[in-house]
């Protein structure tokens, strides 16, 4: 594998996992309005982010579906440490920011571990399935 190649390949991964974070971070807002868990909404955000990954990151198929299911587990991940930053945020009078820093990664992950329903489970790999049969199946465009 030459070096080109080796770079491309490091720098659509880096972008699927940076797509899949903004998308969680997106998909944190109506968390927080609702108050509640949105599991449902890792379809439109895998769809979104399958699209993506084809149009934009990478054009084979093949790597395109693992990228963009890749990316929107990143995103039903991310988007759970930040609800769990939120409410201990909410709960302990911090900002965002602090509580972020201040529970740490691994905590934050335990917490979105422990959050999660076999429900919530099920739409999010509902979710990474129709990322990778919208990455798989969608032709880029030909534009000149």
């Amino acid at each position: 594998m030459s070096a080109r190649a080796l770079f491309a390949n490091l720098f659509a991964l880096v972008s699927a996992l940076m797509l899949g974070m903004a998308a969680g971070a997106v998909w944190m807002l109506p968390t927080l309005y609702m108050q509640r868990t949105l599991p449902w909404l890792a379809l439109p955000i895998g769809w979104l982010l399958g699209r993506a990954m084809r149009g934009w990151v990478r054009p084979d198929p093949r790597g395109a579906a693992v990228l963009a299911a890749l990316a929107t587990a990143t995103a039903s991940i991310y988007v759970g440490m930040l609800t769990a930053a939120a409410r201990i945020a909410g709960s302990m009078g911090l900002g965002l920011v602090d509580a972020l820093r201040t529970a740490g990664a691994s905590l934050l992950l335990a917490l979105t571990r422990l959050a999660a329903t076999p429900s919530d489970l099920a739409w999010y790999a509902a979710g990474m399935a129709l990322a990778a049969y919208a990455a798989w199946s969608v032709k880029p465009s030909t534009k000149p």
